[in-house]
Formats: C-alpha cells, structure tokens, sequence
C-alpha cells in the first residue's frame, strides 16, 4: 500500500481513521503471532556437533575442496534450513579437525538426519569452564644467561591461546622489541579497530551473540600474558609482588580465539592459520569433549597441544583432558605469598595470604565471631549473618558453601563485620588463594583453622587482629601440590597416567582486563590461581623448546618436558600434596617442570600420531560412549599404516574382550605402550611366533607377528622391562 493509495478527503477521515487504526492492529496482532511462532521453533533448537563422512566425489587436493565440502554438510540438512534464508543455522563448518560442521537443530531434526547417508554421530556442543613477575625465575629463567637465551625467548613461534577473548592496549601486549610474524601465519584479526601488532598477530571471535575478541573476563588477557607477554616494569597488584611482568616466551607470537562453547570451530582455524602451539585453558573429559579430536589433528600436523588438567581436585579419578597425546598439566604454588597474618589474642601468629591491600585499617585487637557456633551456618552467606551481631568484629568464616569468597567478604561486610578470617575445610589443606578481597581478610589453611578454633572453646572472649606484611618469597616448601589441582587416575581410560607434569598456578600476577585497584587505576593486573595458569606456562616453555628444536615433533617436545623433571622441593624432600604428604604420581604425573633441562634432557621418546593406534584400539566403549566410538573407528580408518604387526587382543586388562585389528608399526607399537600405561598396572607378555612362544610371565594377551619374535625381543626388553 502506498502513500497515494492512502490519500482521503476531509469528510471521510473518521471512516479512514478507523480502517488505519484496525489495519495497524491487525499488523501488529500478525507480526506479533509470526514472532512467537519463531521464538517457539528456535527455542527448541540447539547447537550440534555433527560429524559425517567424506564421500567419493570429493578430492581434498582440489582448490574447490573447501566449497564442495560446504555443499556436501549442506545435503544433511533437513529441506527447510537447506535454504538461504536458514543456512545461517550452519554455523561451521571444519575442514582441518574432522570432517563434520556444527548447527542449530531440533532433536528431531536430529533423528531425521541420522537416516542420511554418511552420518557418523551428532552430539550437543557442550559449554566449557574456564578453570608473571616471579614464576620465570622460580622455573629457572634468567634473563640473558641460559635456556632462556639459548631458545631465543622463543623468537618466531606462534602461540594460540583458546580462551575468554584478551585486552589488546594492555602493555603485556606490546610489539615493541617484536619481530614480524613467520610468513607461513595466514591468520585474522577480527577487532573493528587498530589492535593486532607483531606481539599479537591475530585475534578471532568464535563466541555466538558476541562479535569481538575483547576480552570481558579478564581470564584469557591473564593466559595469553603469562604465555608469552612483553616485559611490563613495576607491575604489581595492591603493591603486591612488584617486579617486571614477562611471560615465559617474550618473543613469541600470539593469536587468540575467544571462545565460549565452539571449541572444535577454533581448533580448526588454529590449525589453519599456522599455530605452533595450541593451549586450551578449558576441560572435559575424553569421552565427551572435542578437545581430544581436534587435538589428534593438530598433532598430525606438528602442533604441540597443551590443556589444564582441571580445578576439581583433590578428589581421586578428577583430571581432565587425558588423551596421551595432549601435555596435562596440574598446578603447584610457587615460593612466593601475599603474607596476611592473624594474630590472636593469646599471642599465637597464623600466616595467611591475600593480595587486599587495605587503607586505614589497623591491625588493633578486635572480638572473634564465628557464625556456625550461633546460626549453624559456618559459610557466611546474608542469611547467616541476618541475626548476628557482628558489627566491629572479625569474623570466622569457611571455605565452601556454594558462596564465593568475593561474596563471603561482602555479605561480612553488608552485615557490619570489620574483617574476616578465611579459613580452609580438611580437603583444601595448606592450599592458600591469594585474592583480592573487598575488606581485610587472611586465607588460612586447615592447621591453622584448628589452632584457631582450639583458642575460640578456650576463652569467652577471643581477640585477633590481621596485619598485612606483603610480598614474602623463599619458602622451602615449593613446589607443592595445589589443593583444586584435578587428579588422576584417568577414569576415561585408567592405564594412561595423568596429569603428565605440574608447574605454576597458584597466585599467579598477570594482565588483567581492568583495573581492580582503588589506588592504582592505571594498573592493569590481577593475582589468579588455577591449572589454567599453569598450563599456559607449559605453552610458554614448548614455545621455547620449538625455538631451539623446530624439527621436533609434538611427542619429542612433549617426552623433552617430561624426562628431566623435579621430584623434590626446595628444602630437598619429596613434593608434597595439600595435606604434607608425599604426592603420588596420580597428584603430580612425571614431577615439577624443570626447562632449563628440557633442551638436553639425554632421552627423549619420539612416537608419530599413528603409534596412538595401540591406544585407540584398547579403549573399552561402553554403549554410552559409543558414538565416539565410531568417531575413532572413523579416525583410525583415515591413518595410513604399515603392515607390520596385527593385534588380535587388546593389551589392556580393562580392555580384555575388545577385538581390534589395526597394522601399526612394531617398534612404534612397544615404545607407545611403555611411555603410555602407567606402572599401577601389572602387565605380562606372551609374544608368539609360530609354535615358538617367548614368555615374559603369564600370557595374558597373545599377539600374532609378522616379524620373527626375535627381532622383538631387543625392542622389549629396552621398552618395557
């Protein structure tokens, strides 16, 4: 309807009037109903991962491969998202991790699409959780002098951090000093403003409903800096830890890829754009994360993977990410603390840590009031604290409770209290958080909280005062465990040892995305704990070591980081878990990182992506975990293999009745199986050639050799036994 067609007359313009007034609502009523009506359809749609086969008709070596490729995820599909007003339901489509793409569909779009030809599996793309002035040195590097020096602080190496996104203007990011990227780089940077440099040469966004890769939580500037930031003079937090801020490879390279649940998208361009190194500060487990699939392909092309092992220690079977041919990394303190220490009226000192830097607060004598003992409530949430005087008075308050310290520290606050006392539940032990409080506080371990205790039953009016005595370093207990460090065994596939090695993540300085200072404004770092911390430490070192051995592969740099590691602490006993016991290998893997000793460790052990076959083949689907079942099936299928050897049991005790026959490489096949199982299983050996069997023990898995059983036993005896 045009203007013209809405031209009338004087005498006519109540009737008009009132024909507007009903077209208009009856627009609305239409427009309003065709809204729901999507608002309902998209409600039920969710985001799959959905992996298919190649088909005949297509040549990767072709230039149109990745067009074809497009069309054929196309054809899957259901006819009323096939169409161009609907395509933007696919949302990727990979080319580099496996062959699949992810999509916005409805569970029976799903079952429909289960019928086509070449589906292999669709799952829900799952959301992830995101589990430095001091810490070079406590590893060993010095500026000018040694490893450091020697690997060129990692010059020329490109480092993709997959994280919450990063804060380009922060300093750690500058370029000065930087040269330009290697000429391979093919990568993006998708700001809608001037902020990629030679420090950080890309920058994606793979976060739906969100179109920037600026970082809004501060967790991934805080990751990519520790990884490889520029040196930042007098950085520090509340005064606290004061020095130059560097990362462990200054000179390397940095492409970030901000994401938020679209891991494999961002694997896949990391891959394509030409990282050296891929570190994912994200978990799963290895049946239900992509992180294992996409890590395989990275490792097929040279790039080294390195994950956190998770924040959900100190419970046994807790690790992450624990396919062997991912670095995964628990976390350790360093022999640094943010002192805080409570003094109690009987004279009695407990050391504590926080990294708050209070104004005008004296540390006087003030009453102890511990919540529990009144309301049965020892968290300190409002409820709590509704109907307790606490005004002027420090208070006890405990670990845990589903209530963050943040949110402990202001309920205390909201309700009067002049401070608080953090103190530690038995799982958490000696582990102590050094974070930035919204009124004086001290985190006190779990000794001290039973000091502390024992002194409330012994007097009617207990009396403590918090004084903060900054930035202390030299304890000899370093490296310890941390308490939150996630734990093996792996329960995805129990004779693999995981975490493979432990290195800083615990009160860890880095940029931050703001200023959390009240003094300071301009100061843009923040004190973290977390294996998130520490495994971008670790990409920061595989960086260096890719500097001064650029032909190794991902396992050679891998074995290189494992081989010379550290078993005792800096007063020369045994490193301890959270509790001040001797750590087990399932709480710190092969040890404590040593680098400087990585680049010429005397042994390393090299294996190539197809000597995981062993490993693949010996893992014990369960019908739950069968459509990654045959995402492997499919993924061993792609391996190209020499026929060598034939598995015709799997040599795995949890495995038994497996069937598996895959042609693997024999020496390949016994250097994979002594560097991956782990000694808290017993194994025997029966190798049999012909009527001739050579025995080990008890035969417990019989395999058929191509090879005369003696060419073997050399390999055996100096792999296994």
């Amino acid at each position: 309807m045009t203007c013209r067609a809405l031209s009338f007359s004087c005498s006519n313009n109540k009737r008009v009037m009132g024909f507007i007034h009903f077209l208009t609502f009856y627009c609305i009523l239409n427009f309003t109903s065709f809204l729901y009506s999507v608002s309902s359809e998209n409600s039920n749609l969710e985001t799959y991962i959905v992996h298919v086969e190649l088909p005949n008709g297509i040549n990767p070596t072709l230039n149109s491969f990745s067009d074809d490729l497009h069309k054929w995820y196309l054809t899957f599909l259901p006819t009323t998202t096939a169409s161009s007003m609907e395509e933007s339901r696919l949302i990727y489509s990979y080319h580099h991790v496996f062959k699949g793409f992810a999509a916005k569909l409805s569970p029976e779009e799903v079952k429909a699409m289960e019928k086509v030809p070449g589906f292999i599996s669709a799952r829900p793309q799952k959301v992830v959780s995101l589990y430095t002035t001091h810490s070079p040195k406590f590893l060993g590097l010095n500026q000018n002098m040694g490893f450091w020096k020697d690997s060129n602080y990692g010059k020329g190496v490109i480092i993709g951090v997959l994280d919450t996104g990063i804060t380009p203007d922060h300093p750690s990011f500058s370029d000065e000093g930087m040269p330009r990227p290697p000429s391979k780089w093919t990568g993006q940077c998708e700001f809608n403003f001037q902020a990629c440099n030679n420090k950080l040469i890309g920058a994606r966004y793979f976060t739906n409903g969100n179109r920037t890769p600026l970082d809004e939580y501060g967790h991934g500037t805080h990751t990519a800096s520790t990884a490889a930031g520029n040196y930042v003079q007098g950085a520090n937090l509340f005064g606290n830890a004061n020095g130059t801020a560097v990362g462990v490879a200054p000179l390397a390279h940095l492409a970030i890829y901000k994401v938020y649940s679209d891991i494999l998208a961002a694997m896949d361009a990391a891959i394509e754009d030409g990282v050296d190194v891929l570190s994912l500060s994200l978990g799963g487990n290895f049946y239900d994360e992509s992180v294992a699939i996409g890590a395989f392909s990275a490792i097929e092309k040279g790039i080294f993977v390195s994950c956190l092992a998770g924040n959900s220690g100190p419970w046994q079977g807790s690790i992450g990410n624990g396919a062997p041919w991912i670095l995964t990394l628990g976390a350790s303190p360093i022999d640094r603390k943010i002192r805080a220490t409570a003094l109690l009226g009987n004279n009695e000192k407990l050391e504590g840590e926080s990294a708050f830097r209070p104004i005008n607060f004296t540390p006087k004598q003030l009453p102890l009031v511990y919540p529990r003992s009144k309301a049965k409530d020892p968290f300190c949430t409002p409820t709590s604290l509704a109907y307790i005087n606490i005004k002027g008075k420090i208070v006890l308050c405990e670990t845990g409770g589903n209530i963050g310290r943040i949110a402990k520290g202001q309920a205390v606050r909201n309700a009067g209290g002049a401070a608080m006392i953090l103190m530690n539940q038995e799982p958490q032990g000696c582990t102590l958080n050094a974070a930035v409080d919204v009124l004086p506080t001290t985190h006190i371990s779990y000794a001290d909280r039973l000091k502390l205790k024992a002194y409330m039953r012994s007097t009617t009016t207990p009396t403590a005062s918090i004084s903060f005595e900054g930035t202390i370093t030299g304890g000899d207990r370093a490296p310890m465990v941390a308490s939150f460090s996630s734990r093996g065994p792996n329960q995805s596939s129990l004779g693999i040892l995981k975490p493979d090695i432990i290195g800083p993540g615990v009160n860890i300085l880095a940029a931050w995305d703001v200023s959390i200072e009240n003094i300071n404004t301009k100061s843009m770092f923040n004190i973290i704990s977390g294996t998130s911390m520490s495994c971008l430490h670790l990409s920061g070192i595989a960086a260096l070591l890719k500097n001064v051995h650029p032909d190794w592969s991902p396992a050679a740099i891998k074995s290189s980081i494992m081989s010379p590691v550290g078993l005792m602490n800096l007063a020369n006993n045994p490193i301890e878990d959270q509790t001040l016991q001797p750590a087990n290998v399932f709480v710190i893997g092969s040890g404590y990182v040593n680098p400087s000793k990585s680049t010429d460790s005397g042994l390393i052990y090299d294996i190539q992506p197809e000597d995981y076959i062993p490993y693949l083949c010996g893992l014990n689907y369960s019908n739950q975990q069968s459509k990654m079942g045959e995402q492997f099936e499919w993924l061993l299928s792609e391996l190209k293999l020499s026929p060598t050897l034939v598995i015709t049991d799997v040599f795995a005790p949890w495995a038994a009745n497996v069937a598996c026959r895959r042609n693997i490489p024999v020496a390949s096949f016994w250097s994979m199986l002594a560097l991956t199982f782990s000694v808290y299983y017993h194994f025997d050996l029966l190798i049999q050639h012909g009527h001739h069997p050579v025995n080990s023990g008890k035969a417990k898995s019989s395999f058929r050799c191509l090879y005369p059983a003696s060419n073997l036993l050399p390999i055996v005896s100096n792999s296994l036994f």
